[in-house]
């Protein structure tokens, strides 16, 4: 399967939007309880696309995915750390497009002088664990009983990938 990667735009957020809403709405996968509004998620991409980067994969005009970085932490210590996550269309996973992403993405945040990438995956995830094992994290620990929603709690494997030795002229 042919597909291009590029920046998104917030002329994307409402494709994007309904490709992440249900798993706000029907998983754990996000620890959101109620999906955004298109204006919202387009400012998200608007923020980060300022800092950080928010790809797409596409092809032939439908959107079938996306990861993006974000803040990990807000003191300013951790500000050459930086959190990924990715999202897929369920009727695109398993086909290269989520390792394809972050292959990209990666080096973006590395050129804007991110050392560390963290990413959390809510458990039971297999898919997500593979995939980012796959573009290089190592796991770090679990978070149990971090998040809680539909009633239940939830543990977060997190995951860590160096992308550089240092941050620019420090």
């Amino acid at each position: 399967m042919s597909f291009g990667i590029r920046s998104a735009t917030q002329a994307d957020a409402a494709a994007l939007l309904a490709i992440y809403a249900p798993f706000v709405e029907h998983t754990a996968v996000s620890f959101e309880t109620a999906a955004p509004d298109v204006a919202e998620f387009a400012s998200r991409i608007r923020k980060a696309n300022a800092q950080f980067a928010w790809l797409v994969a596409e092809r032939d005009g439908t959107l079938l995915g996306y990861a993006y970085g974000s803040t990990h932490r807000e003191r300013a210590a951790y500000r050459w750390s930086v959190e990924t996550s990715a999202y897929l269309d369920p009727r695109f996973q398993r086909q290269g497009i989520g390792l394809a992403l972050y292959r990209a993405l990666l080096p973006q945040l590395a050129a804007r002088g991110f050392c560390h990438a963290f990413a959390g995956a809510t458990l039971p995830n297999d898919a997500s664990i593979a995939l980012h094992r796959r573009a290089g994290f190592e796991p770090i620990g679990v978070f149990e009983s971090v998040g809680r929603k539909f009633g239940r709690w939830h543990d977060v494997a997190w995951m860590q990938r160096k992308l550089r030795d240092a941050p620019p002229d420090e």
